[in-house]
């Protein structure tokens, strides 16, 4: 389960096979390890909870060594890795629409990730190279509790394939969001949680893109109605993902500096777990949700 090579060796040709109609352009001639062995690398690391490319070097370097010869050196994994994001992400969404040919019901929820202690949030420079992308401060109500980084929104099937994310600064609310959503989705309805509540972007949702966004009604609003049983239990489905994406990936530790190695963290970890739900369902025919068991 925990073997490098062996994983490395399950996720080569299904990136392969989901790589054949994606171009990368690159001057020069081809290299040796390709970009495909990179991807395939990224997403097995991910898979085990190696998440310090120190750490995976490391065993690489010493352990696996026969087993990657033309292994390029840890500056231009990171560098090319990240030059590769948009692909990680487009072979992520590839993935999951053959997981999930057709659905028209999804489940939306939105994250907080950190990229240091609020403590530290003032005077740390991680991902301010732009003011566009530099983290802010913002305020968790499911925790209760205010954090410095952004929040990453995603949108996942019923059972529980991740179709759409995005981020965005801490401090931006999450009905913006749904600026996004009516340009990707149509005819289908969605499930999010009191964060999403807004009459005017539901009417535009469904004027624009016939989406119908069902999200629970505050206590204090007028005519208020309990949100179905059926609909509340459906939306937990978001939150276990969250959970898994949480424990098996640690997708709330960051070692990166940069954004651009912050967003390629975030991508990687996110196809990893496709990756996982992939193999369950065409390899393992085991369910989507016992991810901890793909490898095994």
């Amino acid at each position: 389960m925990h073997d490098i090579k062996r994983n490395f060796d399950k996720f080569l040709p299904i990136v392969k096979s989901f790589l054949l109609k994606v171009v990368t352009k690159r001057p020069g001639s081809a290299p040796k390890f390709t970009d495909a062995e990179i991807i395939a690398l990224s997403l097995a690391a991910e898979s085990l909870g190696i998440d310090s490319e120190n750490q995976l070097f490391m065993k690489l370097t010493t352990e696996y060594k026969r087993d990657f010869p033309n292994l390029i050196e840890r500056s231009r994994y990171n560098r090319r890795r990240r030059f590769l994001r948009p692909i990680i992400d487009v072979i992520q969404k590839r993935m999951a629409r053959r997981i999930v040919p057709s659905e028209n019901i999804f489940i939306l929820d939105s994250m907080p990730l950190e990229v240091c202690k609020v403590a530290r949030g003032k005077r740390a420079r991680i991902c301010h190279e732009t003011i566009r992308t530099a983290p802010e401060f913002g305020f968790c109500a499911s925790q209760n509790q205010y954090f410095f980084g952004y929040k990453i929104h995603g949108i996942c099937s019923l059972s529980g394939v991740i179709m759409s994310y995005d981020l965005t600064k801490a401090n931006i609310s999450d009905v913006l969001y749904l600026q996004d959503v009516k340009n990707e989705y149509h005819d289908c309805t969605i499930l999010a949680d009191k964060g999403y509540l807004s009459n005017e972007y539901q009417l535009n949702l469904f004027e624009k893109s016939r989406i119908r966004l069902n999200t629970p009604m505050r206590s204090n609003q007028r005519n208020y109605r309990k949100q179905p049983f059926l609909f509340r239990k459906t939306r937990k489905r978001i939150e276990t993902l969250f959970s898994q994406l949480c424990d098996q990936f640690m997708i709330r530790r960051n070692y990166a500096k940069s954004f651009s190695g912050f967003i390629t963290r975030i991508t990687s970890k996110i196809s990893a777990y496709t990756m996982l739900q992939y193999l369950n369902k065409f390899v393992n025919n085991k369910p989507l949700g016992h991810i901890k068991y793909a490898l095994a």
